[in-house]
């Protein structure tokens, strides 16, 4: 059997959950533009079939679903260069779901850190689509054959999943069917830590709005929950493991090396020996030159909502040519007859 060669194809997804934070950007959408390159097909979807796993109040869903695309345009994504959408508008997602549901076992998914996380003890009270979470992953992936996913540590597990469920689809079948993705896990800030709290992950739940820069702040803002992050009394190192023990400092230099396009040590070797009452001004005046301007251009596009709905639109559109032949051939791989997509 030949090798399939598969066109380089970059995809992923965030849910539209609310409250974009300063760790979705940096983690996830400023890596989804420095990906859209001429060489490689880039696809990003806001995955709303994910979001109703747990319940999700209908309005706020479509709201937060409008809110991400006009995050990810702002952040640099062009709807000409990449192709936007929402999950629930192409379903050759959910349909080629139920066919990994038939590939994957169930230890695998019982397996999953993030299903035993979210269910805990309530296992049972849990819904079927959270357990199946992971196969809905797969399927997004490889309805497009993805070659790539830019993913943050959290989601590793589950991308490995899907290069199972790839493996035992091409074996069970004899195809060559579905490409074997990578993960792409790179970049100084993948995981943003609490600006209160270095030893918790930013997160849009932390009670405290000053643990966190939402994609929504205005520039005074950025600057104050900067001038405000907890440090410590010690001058920045100008070695690596100078921080060690010490994260709240480690994750501000993170976030300047992010922001920045530096690495970590670069940063140390231009801010070593510098006090945070010097660090902390250098990094609010490049945070707000790089976020104030994506939070305006937020705020400018959720006032053209018909706008927006269009591009989703159009995403779909161009997401289904690409969709709907893979799945055709997938059933036609599994034996379905009569299985033509529209």
């Amino acid at each position: 059997m030949t090798e399939t060669q598969f066109t380089p194809r970059v995809f992923s997804g965030i849910q539209p959950s609310g409250n974009l934070h300063l760790g979705n950007y940096l983690g996830a959408l400023k890596r989804f533009v420095d990906m859209q390159q001429p060489d490689m097909e880039t696809i990003y979807c806001m995955v709303d079939l994910h979001a109703i796993t747990v319940w999700q109040d209908p309005k706020e869903l479509a709201h937060s679903t409008r809110e991400l695309c006009a995050g990810f345009i702002a952040a640099g994504l062009d709807p000409e260069k990449s192709i936007l959408f929402n999950q629930s508008q192409v379903p050759e997602h959910a349909q080629l779901a139920w066919i990994f549901n038939c590939v994957a076992r169930m230890g695998w998914m019982q397996r999953m850190t993030q299903w035993k996380d979210k269910a805990g003890k309530n296992q049972q009270n849990a819904s079927l689509g959270l357990f199946a979470y992971p196969s809905l992953m797969a399927a997004d992936i490889l309805t497009y054959h993805a070659t790539h996913v830019p993913v943050g540590d959290d989601q590793k597990q589950h991308l490995e999943l899907t290069r199972d469920i790839a493996i035992k689809f091409n074996h069970d079948y004899g195809v060559d069917f579905f490409p074997i993705t990578e993960p792409v896990i790179e970049g100084a800030a993948t995981r943003v830590m609490s600006l209160r709290d270095g030893s918790k992950k930013m997160s849009k739940s932390d009670p405290s709005d000053m643990s966190r820069i939402n994609m929504t702040d205005d520039a005074d803002t950025i600057a104050k929950k900067i001038r405000k992050a907890k440090t410590d009394p010690e001058a920045l190192p100008s070695e690596l493991d100078g921080l060690d023990e010490r994260p709240e400092a480690r994750n501000l230099v993170n976030i300047y090396a992010a922001l920045s396009d530096q690495t970590a040590e670069q940063v140390l070797a231009e801010v070593g020996g510098k006090q945070f009452g010097e660090f902390k001004p250098m990094l609010a005046e490049l945070a707000v030159s790089k976020l104030a301007p994506i939070s305006s251009e937020m705020a400018r596009l959720m006032g053209e909502e018909a706008e927006i709905d269009q591009i989703l639109a159009k995403g779909a559109e161009k997401a289904r040519s690409i969709a709907a032949p893979i799945l055709q051939q997938t059933y036609e791989i599994v034996g379905m007859v009569g299985a033509k997509q529209g």
